[in-house]
Formats: C-alpha cells, structure tokens, sequence
C-alpha cells in the first residue's frame, strides 16, 4: 500500500534578514514535512542534521500548474529583526490553515535563526540584499501566489483570506500600511502613502506586495538593485497585469526610521529619492543617499 502523499501548503511566508555575504543556503523544515520538501529542493531525502544546498537555484523554468490552492507569503526585514518575533506570532494562524513559512537570513549576527527554529518552515541563508532574497525565496516557494513581508510588520489575522479573494479577481494587490508609533504626522504620512499607492497603482514594500506565482516569473522577479526595487516591480506588474488590488486593510509597519531620522526630514528624503529615480537617477546613488 503506498503512503498517502500529502498536499504541499497553500501559503508560504518568506521572511529575509540581510546577509553579510554567506554565499549557501540552508534548508530546515517542520518534521511534517520534511521529507517531501527536501526531495522538492535537493533531489535527496533529509539526513538527521540541517541540510546545507546551493543559494542559487535553478532559475522556474515556467508557471507552476494550478493543482493546489497555494500562496507563498515572503517577509523581508532587511536586516532589522525587531519585529520578527511578533510577525512569527502574527503567522502562526496563517501556517495553521496551510501558508508556508520561509526565512532568509541576510547574515544576521544574533539568535535570529535560532528563534526562527520551529516557527518557519524553512530557513536559507543567503547573500545580502533585499531584492536578491526576495527572489532566492521565491525560487523556492511552492505557492500559486507570493507574497513579499517586511520582517517589521503586523499582519491581519485573516490577511491570507483577503488576500485569495483579491488575487480571484486581480493580478496583484497590496495593503494599506499604518506606521506604528502614535505621532499625529504619522497619521499624515501613512494616509498619504496609500492615498498615492491607490491613485498611482504603485506600491511599496511596507505594503505587502502579493501576486500570483506565474505573474512574478513572467516579469522575471525583483530587479536586484540596491533601492526601489519595490517601485520597479510595481511598474513592471502594472504594465503586465495591470492595476493592483488595493485592500483596505491595513499591515502596521515600524515607524522607527521616521522617528529616529525625523519626520519631516524623512518625508523629505522620501520624495526627493522618488522624484529623483522618477528622473533617472540610478538605484545605487540613490542608496548612497538613503544611507
């Protein structure tokens, strides 16, 4: 009698924290699991310790059939971890009802990965970038549809249901983002940001950008550029697949760099790095001045 084969998760969550350079990629798995998903990735069953596979695998070669209902959630931080232990809360929900949960770990110097254990599904470490393991998780992802988080984030309680409803009538979507400290400009600012994001159908990464799987690898992933790779997918989606879903509901993102940068100055900073990449100016300079 041959085993029953289990279904494979309909979302996955990928969760990137910058990486100083580690050039391989670690696969950990929840027991359930593990043996399906590794054969999935390597070609080989699990030995008894972490696994340790190429950072760079081969490229999708097409839209993956729609078998399954699938989504694959993936999380940035970009290196900042405050947040990452509530998201991992905030997730667990989610995992319970089949979403996929993948962290890419930019080279993080504390106990990230260890605090990850048994809250993820898999972990990869990969070199650092935004852009560069958003698209090495997504290279790995299971899903019908991704969905790309900043590891700061608060996340809807029943975000992967708004999400589906979304995505069976849009290409892509994104949410309304609150900045999370309690300043009255701030309010000013978030409403702005998705005042903009609904009249322009551009989003940014603080919004959690989702998409159907074969839409992303029809625009070929995120450009691997050091900023506003967020802005350039959101062009890209929108001429291939048009506008975006524009869901009300609301993911909190950290207000910490307004605050610690000023507020003000850092809506300045934010339209004139805008303005600027709207003119021409490359995505490198633009970092320069970022930092």
């Amino acid at each position: 009698m041959s085993a029953a084969i289990e279904e494979p998760p309909w979302l996955s969550v990928i969760i990137p924290v910058l990486n100083e350079g580690h050039n391989l990629a670690r696969i950990s798995h929840r027991p359930s699991t593990a043996a399906a998903d590794l054969l999935a990735v390597t070609g080989r069953a699990p030995s008894s310790r972490l696994d340790v596979v190429s950072a760079t695998p081969a490229p999708s070669s097409g839209p993956r059939a729609p078998s399954q209902r699938h989504l694959d959630a993936l999380a940035t931080n970009g290196g900042e971890i405050c947040g990452l232990d509530a998201l991992l809360d905030a997730l667990e929900p989610l995992r319970s009802r089949g979403c996929e949960v993948i962290l890419v770990d930019g080279g993080s110097s504390d106990d990230t990965l260890k605090r990850a254990e048994g809250r993820v599904d898999r972990i990869l470490e990969h070199a650092r970038g935004r852009a560069l393991q958003m698209n090495a998780g997504a290279r790995l992802a299971r899903g019908r549809a991704l969905w790309f988080l900043h590891a700061d984030s608060g996340v809807p309680a029943d975000a992967d249901r708004l999400m589906e409803a979304a995505l069976a009538r849009r290409a892509w979507g994104r949410f309304d983002v609150r900045l999370s400290g309690a300043h009255p400009l701030l309010r000013v600012v978030e409403t702005l940001m998705n005042l903009r994001s609904r009249l322009t159908g551009i989003a940014t990464g603080d919004q959690g950008l989702f998409m159907h799987a074969e839409v992303f690898h029809a625009v070929k992933g995120f450009a691997e550029i050091p900023l506003m790779e967020d802005i350039d997918m959101s062009r890209r989606l929108k001429r291939h697949a048009g506008r975006p879903a524009c869901l009300r509901r609301r993911l909190i993102t950290s207000s910490r760099r307004w605050e610690t940068r000023g507020i003000l100055r850092t809506i300045v900073l934010m339209w004139w790095l805008r303005g600027a990449y709207a003119l021409g100016a490359s995505p490198e300079t633009l970092a320069r001045w970022y930092r």
